[in-house]
């Protein structure tokens, strides 16, 4: 699923893209970070990824 949603991501953002290499780094990070802290997944029981580890 992690890999279906970042592919989807990825898709939309090439579609729309103007700019460099550091703003594709600068737009991963911020993907990762919404992934991983705030988006609930539905695997998790509604939880965040972080969630699941630290509890």
């Amino acid at each position: 699923k992690w890999f279906h949603t970042l592919k989807m991501r990825v898709d939309r953002f090439h579609n729309s893209w103007v700019g460099s290499h550091g703003s594709v780094r600068e737009w991963f990070i911020q993907f990762a970070q919404y992934y991983n802290f705030q988006r609930p997944h539905q695997s998790l029981n509604g939880r965040t990824p972080v969630e699941e580890v630290t509890n």
